[in-house]
């Protein structure tokens, strides 16, 4: 991509890193290059469109937030962002999120725990990298009034976290575990998956109140195992095909049904050789952004 354009891949990302929605962080972007085209037909001159541009999809991204508050806090069941799955050969959401690795599921989680506000001034300095008098530019904020809101919420994703994000294990690492465990799972090979499993192990599932899942999370790795015994061989998943993917920079997979229908984006949290946590969005209004099942990329061949 050349000019503006070349900036959709970092304006997508913040939008998505803002929202949690890939459909709605493509409205944001779309949005932020309107308001640009309008303020120039009205006259203004605009020196550095990426600053503009930047300004712009956060400020909009804040407005979101504020307005999808209400509606967070009656989800219904847990919240997990809409999985951004890497596609095969041809442009999708994924491709613009240049900083996927650090827009994990369990780091967007982490984030809903802030306002707006916080929540935009961390990103852009914790992920985006962008010094103290950007951010303030980009927020409206006083330099002082964004070092003091980065320090509060840092303190507070910190706690929240409580090592519960240990470092993430290397790609190829990451990508031949998560082949063995979707295998041990398919085949109910019970050993097998209960070794892949960490003792603390967590398994998510987001069903918004519109498909089955799970209420709470579950925790433990006999429950863990048991519990995903069965949705592979008797629920959910026993007559669904897995085709594994990169979800979020993680390490995943997508069921699909004999149709080709999405049903479930599954995300693993792979650390010290383990899978630590397991993320199953299966709300079909999170699914709805992507494509046929062949427009997704298996993981890499094992070497």
């Amino acid at each position: 991509m050349t000019g503006e354009a070349g900036y959709r891949p970092l304006l997508f990302s913040i939008a998505y890193g803002m929202t949690g929605s890939v459909g709605d962080a493509e409205d944001l972007v779309q949005d932020a290059f309107l308001g640009m085209t309008k303020a120039r037909q009205a006259g203004t001159v605009i020196d550095s469109p990426k600053a503009y541009l930047t300004t712009s999809v956060t400020r909009l991204g804040i407005s979101y937030l504020n307005s999808a508050r209400v509606r967070r806090e009656t989800y219904v069941g847990d919240w997990l962002p809409e999985p951004v799955v890497v596609p095969a050969d041809r442009p999708g959401p994924a491709e613009h999120a240049e900083l996927a690795d650090s827009l994990s599921m369990a780091f967007l989680v982490l984030l809903e725990a802030l306002s707006p506000v916080e929540r935009a001034v961390f990103m852009l300095r914790e992920v985006f990298g962008y010094d103290y008098p950007a951010v303030a530019r980009i927020t409206g904020k006083s330099e002082v009034n964004c070092r003091q809101i980065f320090a509060r919420a840092r303190r507070h994703v910190t706690g929240q976290a409580r090592g519960a994000m240990p470092a993430p294990a290397r790609r190829a690492e990451g990508g031949e575990l998560a082949r063995r465990f979707f295998a041990a799972a398919e085949g109910g090979d019970l050993d097998a998956l209960l070794a892949l499993l960490a003792p603390d192990v967590v398994f998510h599932a987001d069903g918004g109140g519109k498909a089955q899942a799970i209420g709470k999370p579950l925790h433990g790795r006999e429950r863990v195992q048991r519990f995903l015994d069965g949705l592979f061989r008797r629920g959910k998943f026993l007559n669904a095909s897995l085709r594994l993917a990169w979800v979020n920079g993680q390490p995943g997979a997508v069921a699909y049904d004999a149709g080709g229908r999405v049903i479930s984006v599954l995300e693993l949290d792979i650390a010290d050789g383990l899978v630590q946590a397991v993320r199953s969005v299966v709300n079909p209004d999170k699914l709805a952004h992507l494509g046929p099942v062949s427009d997704v990329a298996r993981l890499p061949d094992r070497e």
